[in-house]
């Protein structure tokens, strides 16, 4: 079984557990840029014009840096990124629609300050379209996932 770890992270909280999973289960790892990077004033919710409320209430697709090479290889795709507003940012969501998912196994890991998972895994499925299973998990560390997993 062939595994990618992929992520978006707008602070640095979910770069810090992709990158301890992709170690502790020898995965390989890419990560979810947009082409413009987000700046506090960016990612401020409470500002309804910031950034980030205009993309997610504008239904906004954000341009992705870089494409992975051999996507087609991997069984099992663990997407890891902050909850925005009970589901992943746009930024991922546009990342996911650049691929074919068909017969992948995905897991959506998450990290959160205060929200919830919600509807998260519902949410990004139509983004992971043929996708063989879609399941998400609210995490603290990369150790919750890899006992989630039962790896």
């Amino acid at each position: 079984m062939k595994i990618l770890v992929t992520y978006f992270s707008a602070e640095g909280t979910t770069r810090k557990v992709a990158e301890e999973l992709a170690r502790m289960i020898g995965a390989d790892l890419f990560e979810i840029e947009p082409e413009k990077i987000y700046t506090q004033a960016d990612i401020n919710w409470r500002n309804p014009v910031s950034r980030c409320n205009l993309e997610k209430f504008g239904k906004k697709d954000v341009p992705v840096k870089g494409k992975i090479e051999g996507f087609d290889q991997y069984d099992t795709v663990l997407i890891g990124f902050p909850i925005w507003y009970g589901a992943a940012p746009n930024v991922v969501n546009t990342f996911c629609k650049g691929y074919d998912w068909t017969g992948k196994t995905v897991y959506a890991f998450a990290t959160s300050g205060g929200g919830g998972i919600g509807k998260t895994a519902e949410k990004l499925d139509e983004y992971v379209n043929g996708a063989l299973k879609v399941d998400a998990l609210l995490v603290k560390t990369a150790e919750d996932i890899k006992n989630w997993l039962g790896l």
